[in-house]
């Protein structure tokens, strides 16, 4: 697992958005923060991408409802993405304006 990290950490891709314009776009900082969890470190994740974890939640969740179609199901991913969304909005926000 250590190899595999060690080799995310390096092969990092650039973010076009921030290439072009100089600023960041909603999804910067989801890759170190997809390493910092598979470091264990949930924390370092969480404050580097907040919508990380909701986002592996939605995903997850949805190819399992498809497999199993759960009662439920739609109505948990529609709610699951909508938080998604908008935890990804406001961090956004955080971030440009501090």
């Amino acid at each position: 697992m250590h190899s595999i990290i060690h080799w995310l950490e390096d092969h990092l891709m650039t973010c076009p958005y921030r290439a072009l314009s100089g600023f960041d776009c909603p999804g910067c900082g989801m890759q170190r923060s997809f390493i910092e969890l598979l470091k264990g470190n949930l924390y370092v994740s969480w404050c580097l991408y907040p919508a990380l974890l909701p986002t592996i939640f939605t995903l997850l969740f949805t190819g399992l409802h498809l497999y199993f179609n759960f009662k439920n199901g739609a109505a948990v991913i529609k709610f699951s993405f909508i938080v998604t969304v908008a935890i990804v909005v406001i961090s956004y926000f955080i971030k440009i304006f501090s």
